[in-house]
């Protein structure tokens, strides 16, 4: 879902590191939602063309995780990364309410997001626009897509591993 400058991306995930930090290893599957800057790229066609649109630059992840190990449902190894550094995702934050109440905390959030924004240090040009109440506005559909994805998960019928799995995997588009 994309607005004039900022989108939300939502993905079911699974995924093996075969360097985990201590206490996060094994496969973990679940949902991974990411606030990302998109740019409008000028038209290649006519009038009537689609328009080029790119999925840029991260602003913030939720990775809703449980290990493959535990019950499903447990999300076990959720956590959120308030900020990036260019590609690359900043710390860690566990909170408890990702693994009792994903959703409640989403819609939170989303209610709050230039909260989320300003942690996320995110440039004027995303935080100055309408994107703010665009998004702020969407969060229950946002959150209503991303409880149907973690219900898929637990149900078996998405994060699931390739069946190419080896010993480094990440199988989703984000």
């Amino acid at each position: 879902m994309a607005f004039n400058g900022i989108g939300v991306v939502v993905s079911d995930i699974y995924f093996v590191n075969p360097r985990p930090a201590p206490g996060q290893e094994g496969a973990e599957r679940g949902v991974r939602l990411e606030l990302r800057v998109f740019e409008r790229d000028e038209l290649v066609g006519s009038i009537y063309s689609a328009v080029p649109i790119r999925v840029d630059r991260p602003l913030w992840r939720v990775d809703l995780l449980e290990s493959v190990a535990s019950a499903p449902g447990s999300l076990d190894r959720a956590h959120h990364h308030p900020r990036f550094n260019g590609w690359e995702p900043g710390r860690r934050v566990f909170v408890e309410e990702l693994s009792t109440d994903p959703v409640g905390w989403l819609r939170d959030r989303f209610a709050h997001v230039e909260e989320v924004l300003i942690q996320a240090e995110a440039p004027k040009s995303v935080t100055a626009s309408d994107d703010v109440d665009a998004l702020r506005d969407a969060g229950p559909m946002v959150a209503a897509v991303v409880e149907t994805l973690l219900r898929d998960v637990a149900d078996g019928r998405a994060g699931l591993a390739p069946a190419d799995a080896g010993e480094s995997v990440r199988s989703s588009w984000l």
